[in-house]
C-alpha cells in the first residue's frame, strides 16, 4: 500500500475518509458538508449529519440534513475534511 498521499488512486483517499467530514462541491450551485459513511465504483455517496449550502437569488441557503445519498455524476470536487466556512 502506497504511504505517499501522491501515490493514492482517488478511490483509495475517498476509501481513506469513510467515517470522517467530507466537503463536496456539487455541479451547479450547491455544496455539503457531512459524515461519508460510504460510496461504490460510480462515487455514488452516503453521507450524514449533513449541512447543504445553496446559492439563491435571494442568498446563501442552509439546510440540515439527517442523511442523504448523492449521485456521482453530480459530484465536481471532493475535500476531505474541507469546510466552506472557516472555522
Amino acid at each position: 500500500m502506497a504511504t505517499n498521499p501522491s501515490q493514492l488512486l482517488p478511490s483509495e483517499l475517498i476509501d481513506r475518509c469513510i467515517g470522517s467530514k467530507i466537503w463536496v462541491i456539487m455541479k451547479g450551485d450547491k455544496e455539503l458538508v457531512g459524515t461519508l459513511r460510504g460510496f461504490d465504483v460510480y462515487v455514488n455517496m452516503v453521507l450524514e449529519d449533513v449541512t447543504e449550502y445553496e446559492i439563491t437569488a435571494e442568498g446563501r441557503r442552509i439546510t440540515k440534513l439527517d442523511q442523504i445519498l448523492l449521485n456521482g455524476n453530480n459530484i465536481a470536487i471532493l475535500v476531505p475534511g474541507g469546510s466552506p466556512d472557516p472555522e
